[in-house]
């Protein structure tokens, strides 16, 4: 594939192109976030970042401001099934931490499905965010790829000026997070086994939450995830 530019995505047509990608992405059941919206977000201090390659939209990021200047919500992160395996998951959120440094932003919050071990390897132990927010049934009933899954989510918090996110982001070794790994494998295939054994899923995901809900209350946090594992790291 061609060279790969990132940066903020400008004019109407390259917001209607972020909305086909959420569609692409999370099916047409999941409403997209409109063109309109995210170009008057961008035009307050938001963050509407894109992956392109010869002018086309790959993938993106979008973040907004919070009541504390120093703090984002990156509230989506999408990239075409066809571009996957050029990490532009990483790159994406590596775009962002230098967009929001140059800005005096110290400090990014998003929600991500607990039960995605390939969102939780990208966000806990590629980009060093840490979770210590269990939020339950957070979305409520979902659709497009969603659909049937519950909502339960983790925050993270990710300090963009920290030791261990300046190292990761720079490509430099990080000493291995303190802690224990919590005893319960997260499925390989979460879609597959809420569709096959809905009742196995629910069981799992109900102790999962019991097991952080509990971990956090303890005054624990997330550090890391191993994805040979499937297993989150808390330390305390």
């Amino acid at each position: 594939m061609t060279d790969l530019t990132f940066r903020d995505l400008s004019g109407m047509a390259e917001f209607r192109a972020a909305e086909d990608l959420q569609r692409a992405v999370w099916g047409e059941g999941d409403q997209p976030d409109p063109a309109d919206l995210m170009m008057v977000i961008q035009a307050e201090g938001g963050l509407i970042g894109g992956a392109f390659a010869e002018g086309r939209l790959l993938g993106y990021v979008f973040g907004f401001p919070t009541r504390d200047p120093q703090v984002q919500h990156s509230h989506r992160l999408a990239v075409l099934p066809e571009a996957r395996g050029l990490q532009l998951g990483v790159r994406l959120k590596l775009y962002q931490r230098r967009w929001g440094l140059e800005r005096g932003i110290t400090h990014v919050r998003w929600t991500f499905d607990p039960f995605r071990y390939v969102n939780a390897t990208l966000n806990l132990h590629r980009l060093g965010a840490t979770a210590a927010t269990y939020l339950p049934d957070y979305y409520g009933e979902m659709a497009g790829i969603n659909s049937g899954l519950g909502s339960d989510r983790l925050l993270v918090d990710w300090e963009l000026g920290s030791h261990t996110v300046a190292a990761l982001a720079e490509g430099r070794a990080c000493p291995q997070s303190p802690g224990a790994f919590l005893p319960l494998t997260l499925p390989e295939d979460i879609e597959a086994l809420t569709r096959d054994a809905p009742d196995q899923a629910e069981a799992l995901r109900l102790t999962l939450r019991q097991e952080l809900q509990a971990a956090f209350a303890a005054g624990r946090r997330i550090v890391d995830f191993d994805r040979n594992l499937r297993q989150y790291r808390l330390e305390d």
